[in-house]
């Protein structure tokens, strides 16, 4: 009698490799031009998506966002790979903690979340130079969103990083991504450079294959430049504008196919010194029906808008130079603060009419907190702090130069577009002092290349004033590293005037809540709770009077949380802050701030242009 065979445990796996396999290979998402729809799987499918910036949340709050939206009833996600965000650097890539693209990925699927992926290079987004990073600006000529070989390569260089990563999460591999759209918007951008477009549509083939339904979004004016054969092409426009022609219009470019907005405006964007932005609730879900009438496939941007933290918001050029608040609001469907909206229920009742809603109840809004006021207490001047801002020290230049190239008295304030020219009175052999701060670089349409600093030298009477030491602060290291731990006090200004540190230090009792920080009576700066750069605040512009300080980055049960505030211009009598159980996004004063100038003797005048 043979003996007999032991079971090897490769055996065992092998059926169920096979019929991994099998499904990955039955897995697709294709284009029906026959029947102007997609295949989902070889059945009809419609997306109703949402947009969500996992950049603009934080990761410990990916998971409760994505789960609104899946309750919401929509199918899909759709969102950006901002570059800036993930290349720091050329060649230093960072995709941990809140940039681990791959955790917002796998978030999306436990929400059972399909995801249409926006990886740039451009993604405008209202973010910081439209997620290009800055440094590339280091080559002075380069010509950004074009065939230039030196933009080129940086995207080659970036992409050969980014889309293998990509590769395993495509959804004909197993994964959620069922479509991937090439650049954004470039119709609106003024070079029109087919050559770049269809460098860009290679390199996504090679690297991702021939499966994956790639696409282009542009505005109606933008299509004749922005879509390209071979790429699907798709359109955005909003709640006023006219679906029907719209639509026609785009058939002229992509005659058979599902119509698709990819941006189905719900509310908008806010910047400084405007009012804030809202979309009436009739007109949004009246829209959104009229489209899924038509069996057409919409992605709502946003659906939930987040916060520009720390530095990353962009600006507009529109006129004049118009930098984005740090709340991202949008008037959403979820708020700031991840709360449904009564527009969120609306839109919910919609879709119900076209396909099957999750049933049970959206979780309610998040527990809210009130505190202070607080008063807080003076740090010094920032100029105090400058052997721990800059320990490299200075460089030194005959003639300023731009932030990207090198990487006291309060006087008064120059602002790009509004006040061009401030003039000084000092005595032969003073020094000057001057403070430049990004408000963003710019994110939308002319983006041309975004140079910070002083872009031409102060000019003394007739001579250009040269020999400047320049130090590129690292504010938020000292903020977070030094100021806890190894800042000896120093005697501090009886009378403090332009850029001065101030913080306190508060318990909260018990476990606290999502909360909006006051700023009453101060003027203009950044702010950090517990080392967490929050954001900018301009109070005395407006709108936004409120920052978002979302829960978790708070201590809770009596331990100290520490504020920090760096005021760039003038203190209040009081340096009181209190948090609110509500936001104010919508104070604005309209006025044209005029800076007092001060004077101590007669000598010649100095002209200062800024950017």
């Amino acid at each position: 009698m043979a003996p007999k065979k032991l079971l090897c445990l490769p055996s065992l796996l092998l059926p169920l490799l096979t019929l991994l396999l099998t499904q990955a290979d039955t897995r697709s998402f294709v284009v029906d031009r026959d029947h102007d729809r997609f295949l989902l799987d070889g059945a009809p499918f419609r997306y109703v998506s949402g947009s969500l910036h996992y950049f603009r949340v934080p990761r410990v709050l990916w998971a409760d966002r994505l789960f609104k939206m899946r309750m919401s009833g929509l199918n899909a996600v759709q969102f950006y790979v901002p570059w800036n965000y993930h290349e720091p650097e050329p060649g230093v890539y960072n995709f941990n903690a809140s940039r681990d693209l791959f955790a917002f990925l796998k978030e999306a699927t436990l929400a059972n979340l399909l995801v249409i992926l926006r990886p740039g290079p451009y993604i405008c987004a209202e973010w910081e130079m439209g997620g290009l990073p800055a440094w590339l600006l280091r080559k002075p000529k380069i010509h950004l969103r074009t065939s230039d070989p030196d933009f080129l390569a940086a995207v080659d260089s970036w992409f050969k990083v980014l889309l293998p990563k990509i590769h395993p999460w495509l959804y004909h591999n197993g994964g959620n991504i069922i479509s991937i759209q090439v650049e954004n918007e470039y119709g609106s951008y003024r070079a029109c450079d087919m050559s770049y477009m269809r460098h860009l549509a290679g390199l996504f083939r090679a690297l991702l294959g021939d499966k994956i339904l790639l696409f282009t979004t542009d505005g109606p004016e933008g299509l004749k430049c922005g879509s390209l054969q071979g790429l699907y092409t798709t359109i955005d426009f909003g709640p006023a504008d006219n679906m029907t022609k719209i639509f026609a219009l785009l058939r002229k470019y992509e005659p058979r196919g599902p119509l698709v907005n990819s941006e189905y405006y719900t509310g908008w964007l806010d910047y400084w010194g405007q009012n804030h932005s809202t979309r009436s609730v009739p007109a949004v879900t009246k829209g959104l029906e009229n489209m899924l009438k038509l069996g057409a496939s919409v992605n709502m941007y946003m659906f939930h808008g987040g916060t520009n933290f720390g530095y990353w918001n962009g600006a507009d050029e529109k006129g004049r130079f118009l930098p984005i608040t740090t709340s991202y609001d949008y008037d959403a469907p979820i708020s700031e603060a991840g709360d449904p909206t009564p527009k969120l229920f609306a839109i919910r009742d919609v879709i119900s009419k076209f396909q099957e809603v999750p049933l049970g109840p959206l979780p309610p809004p998040s527990p809210k907190m009130m505190l202070g006021p607080l008063s807080l207490h003076l740090d010094g001047n920032l100029l105090d702090f400058l052997d721990f801002l800059c320990p490299q020290g200075p460089i030194c230049s005959i003639l300023p130069m731009t932030f990207e190239a090198v990487n006291q008295v309060f006087q008064g304030v120059l602002e790009r577009n509004m006040k061009h020219n401030l003039f000084l009175m000092g005595k032969k052999g003073a020094k000057l002092d001057v403070l430049l701060e990004n408000m963003g670089r710019l994110s939308f349409g002319s983006n041309s290349s975004d140079f910070k600093g002083l872009l031409e030298p102060p000019i003394l009477g007739q001579t250009v004033l040269t020999q400047w030491l320049m130090f590129p602060l690292k504010v938020d290291n000292l903020v977070k590293w030094w100021f806890p731990n190894q800042l000896l006090k120093s005697s501090h200004p009886q009378n403090p005037s332009g850029p001065t540190f101030y913080s306190a230090t508060f318990p909260i009792l018990d476990s606290g809540g999502d909360t909006f920080l006051f700023l009453p009576g101060w003027t203009k700066g950044q702010v950090w709770i517990n080392g967490f750069n929050l954001g900018r605040y301009w109070t005395k512009r407006g709108p936004q009077q409120t920052l978002y300080v979302p829960r978790p980055l708070l201590f809770p049960r009596g331990a100290l949380n520490k504020i920090t505030l760096l005021e760039l211009e003038n203190v209040p009598l009081q340096p009181q802050i209190q948090f609110l159980d509500r936001p104010i996004l919508n104070s604005t004063t309209h006025k044209t701030y005029i800076y007092s100038l001060s004077a101590e003797s007669a000598s010649e005048p100095m002209e200062l242009s800024g950017h």
